[in-house]
């Protein structure tokens, strides 16, 4: 079968660090020619697995979000305008949020809807959002890709190993998931293993709930609601402390 080499296109994955990027790849006599981004189901991937040119795109797309909601805020009161944020707005940032929600730019994304939420509570710049979003019942960026991603563990359980699959001893941690040995740095911020660490974490009294999906997620988004979690980081720390945990046993 003979290529079209006008609009056959293609992506050659390497390394962050590779200078020399060919602009074409033979395929025995037909020439592809080498994309610098892929799109697939929605979501835009670059050659060297970054969600830049994705967060990007759909960056773009949540500024006109936030430009609608301002221009609706004085004719409709709060309750029409948190359907329209959920609508639009929450809509285009949650889709796919497993894959690119732990991604360094992700503070783009965020930064918009602290715009999307400070619009919706006609407060300033100056003001923060930590209450707000408790106030709106909305999660902000990092607590809604923690409960998107937990919510895809929770319901893929056959796909992961429990601890007690691997040794019969009776630890604290025997119902846990097997977190897979991982060096690269990509991997350890993907869906399968950040699930897996994440899930872990979570308190015992939640994750017992694991094998009724809705009242797994009932339970979990009321928890991410009271600590709107702004960081992964700010998620851990509050795992490691006796303190805190207590107070959710």
């Amino acid at each position: 079968m003979t290529l079209n080499l006008n609009k056959t296109n293609l992506v050659h994955f390497m390394a962050k660090l590779t200078t020399n990027t060919p602009d074409y790849i033979e395929l025995g006599q037909n020439q592809l020619i080498n994309s610098q981004t892929i799109n697939f189901l929605g979501l835009t991937l670059d050659y060297t697995l970054s969600w830049k040119p994705h967060i990007a795109r759909i960056g773009n797309k949540l500024q006109t979000a936030c430009y609608i909601l301002r221009i609706l805020k004085p004719i409709l009161i709060a309750q029409n305008l948190k359907m329209i944020y959920f609508a639009y707005f929450h809509s285009i940032m949650s889709y796919g949020i497993i894959f690119w929600g732990n991604a360094t730019d992700n503070y783009v994304i965020f930064k918009l809807q602290k715009r999307a939420i400070r619009i919706m509570t006609n407060s300033s710049n100056k003001t923060s959002c930590r209450g707000l979003f408790k106030e709106l019942g909305i999660l902000p960026l990092c607590s809604q890709y923690i409960l998107s991603l937990v919510l895809f563990v929770a319901k893929n359980r056959e796909d992961f190993i429990i601890n007690s699959d691997i040794h019969p001893y009776n630890t604290r941690f025997n119902t846990n998931l097997h977190p897979s040995s991982a060096r690269l740095t990509k991997y350890q911020k993907g869906t399968y293993f950040s699930g897996i660490k994440i899930y872990n974490c979570l308190r015992t009294r939640i994750k017992q709930l694991s094998g009724d999906v809705n009242k797994f997620k009932l339970a979990l988004k009321k928890f991410l609601s009271a600590r709107s979690f702004y960081s992964i980081e700010e998620f851990l720390h509050w795992s490691t402390s006796d303190d805190l945990n207590a107070m959710y046993l």
